[in-house]
């Protein structure tokens, strides 16, 4: 009997595989724990839909990140800090405060946690890495001036 799985089963194969299986192994134990459906043409068609779904969703979203990227790659946020007498910062820029900069500044909604960059304790010019997807990133740099 032909099914196809809903999720991984140890020996048999991976979720949305079409696998062969005994009738008494998929009747009295897929079946029963929801692990697979029978492969009849209906849920063949189901399932070629959802995958067609899920790849055209990936593709926006990929398609949308590289417009991000294209938006910040080598752009500039200006901030501005309040320090002492011998220039130091009170504190020190973090990601939370670069990530409000770029949406003021440049319109695009980044998440802090996707900005790595090394400790702004000084004036001056630094880069910063965004994460917008994975194996997309783009480059900024953070102005800190008084």
């Amino acid at each position: 009997m032909e099914v196809i799985l809903k999720q991984d089963v140890k020996g048999l194969g991976k979720k949305g595989d079409k696998v062969k299986a005994s009738d008494g192994y998929a009747r009295n134990y897929l079946f029963p724990k929801n692990l697979a459906v029978e492969a009849n043409a209906q849920t063949l068609t189901e399932y070629k839909n959802s995958e067609a779904s899920k790849q055209h969703k990936l593709e926006v979203e990929i398609e949308n990140a590289n417009k991000t990227k294209r938006k910040l790659d080598g752009k500039t946020v200006k901030l501005t800090a309040k320090a002492g007498a011998n220039g130091k910062l009170f504190g020190s820029v973090t990601s939370k405060d670069v990530a409000e900069q770029i949406r003021l500044q440049l319109g695009c909604e980044v998440d802090k946690r996707k900005i790595s960059m090394a400790d702004i304790k000084n004036f001056g010019t630094y880069s910063a890495e965004v994460k917008i997807y994975q194996n997309i990133s783009a480059c900024v740099s953070v102005e800190v001036g008084e």
